[in-house]
């Protein structure tokens, strides 16, 4: 340790730094970085699941489910907006939005209210690819984090619309002690998305075409639902009948997978996005990876403070393996903690999957310092968002009764 901390976490300050300030390296940076860290553990500290090469072997047996669940869901996503994107609903949602400022904010108001019954990854695109549409395709990087935090405190108060929520309610957590983080959530959404869309109305007015065709193509729009309803069924099935097997096999990617492929009779995919969107997603996978090799066992004990302390961490630290630790130590209040840890990873792009996955499609966005610059409202909102549950609903912490 130096300082009291434990020398891993300052080989991944370093990599942070190194992707804030090469953002058009990233993937470079992240790679590097993840060597690096992955040789220190196999040459002196080891890792929980043993030491030296074996120990990183087996580390990556226990790890490897959730990173090509991973990939496989950041590329499938990309097939998924492709579709959303050609089935003309977003020239028919411009014609019902106002063309004010407030037009852009009930579009926010529209990804939180999906995204808490569908995965954050897909609101989070749904949203973005409305909104290029909608701005053509000048869409202000602020408005972009806006969407990548509504996206992310849709799912907050549910379990079925967060893999963190999902994963406390598998713990034994009732839905009812996750519901509360709506207070924080929807407080954080009303702030963010007030100062945002003012930002993208002043930078980009919607436009509204009307030479488009207003002709919907429902057979994109089935295969779109038909994707969402199937990740759906299958992660809720795997995890709460067969979760003895849900870490053998990564079933919601291919689940989506299989949708795509069935669905080839009735429109077939834009198979040249796979190369773009696949190596975009490595730049993720690796960082995520490097987290996993994080000692997050070191992380302070359950109270309000530390609660949201772990929100900023998620902003760096992928929040899978954060909900892990923090279900082990329990005695949290875990409404609190699901705003907490899932908006928290709204601060910067790489904080969330959602954050990655929009940054797939506006690579503009693929910079740190822009993205604290002109999203300087979700950390705002994230702040606001916190005094507004410890106001109304305060530090309830309890314990997991399974």
């Amino acid at each position: 340790m130096i300082f009291g901390i434990q020398l891993e976490f300052y080989f991944f300050a370093i990599i942070l730094l190194l992707v804030a300030i090469f953002s058009d390296k990233v993937l470079i940076s992240s790679t590097l970085g993840l060597v690096v860290v992955s040789l220190y553990k196999i040459f002196f500290t080891g890792f929980h699941e043993g030491q030296g090469f074996l120990g990183f072997l087996l580390h990556c047996k226990t790890e490897w489910v959730n990173i090509v669940n991973l990939l496989m869901l950041l590329v499938g996503f990309e097939l998924l907006s492709d579709h959303f994107s050609k089935s003309n609903i977003t020239n028919s949602v411009a014609k019902i939005l106002p063309e004010s400022w407030v037009g852009g904010f009930i579009l926010l108001v529209f990804v939180f209210f999906i995204s808490s019954f569908l995965d954050n990854i897909a609101a989070a695109i749904i949203g973005a690819t409305i909104a290029s549409n909608l701005f053509n395709k000048k869409v202000h990087i602020g408005y972009l984090a806006s969407i990548v935090a509504a996206s992310n405190a849709g799912g907050s108060g549910s379990v079925v619309g967060d893999t963190t929520t999902t994963m406390m309610w598998i713990a034994g957590i009732s839905p009812a002690e996750v519901f509360h983080g709506y207070i924080a959530a929807i407080a954080a959404l009303i702030v963010s998305s007030y100062f945002a869309s003012r930002q993208q109305h002043t930078y980009q007015p919607i436009i509204i075409n009307n030479k488009k065709s207003n002709r919907l193509d429902w057979s994109r729009i089935f295969i779109v639902f038909f994707i969402l309803v199937a990740a759906i069924w299958i992660n809720l099935i795997i995890n709460l009948k067969y979760s003895d097997i849900s870490n053998s096999l990564p079933f919601i990617g291919l689940s989506i997978w299989a949708v795509l492929i069935l669905t080839i009779p009735l429109r077939k995919p834009k198979w040249s996005l796979i190369p773009g969107a696949f190596k975009g997603s490595l730049f993720l996978l690796a960082l995520i990876f490097t987290t996993s090799l994080m000692p997050v066992e070191n992380l302070p004990k359950a109270s309000s403070i530390s609660t949201l302390g772990v929100g900023f961490l998620s902003a760096f630290v992928n929040n899978i393996p954060l909900t892990s630790l923090a279900i082990k130590q329990g005695n949290y209040d875990w409404g609190m903690l699901a705003y907490c840890i899932g908006y928290g990873g709204s601060m910067i792009w790489f904080g969330s999957s959602a954050g990655v996955a929009v940054v797939n499609l506006f690579p503009k966005a693929k910079s740190t310092k822009l993205w604290l610059k002109d999203g300087w409202h979700v950390t705002f909102a994230y702040i606001v968002g916190y005094i507004a549950i410890m106001l109304i609903w305060g530090w309830h912490p309890t314990t997991i009764t399974k």
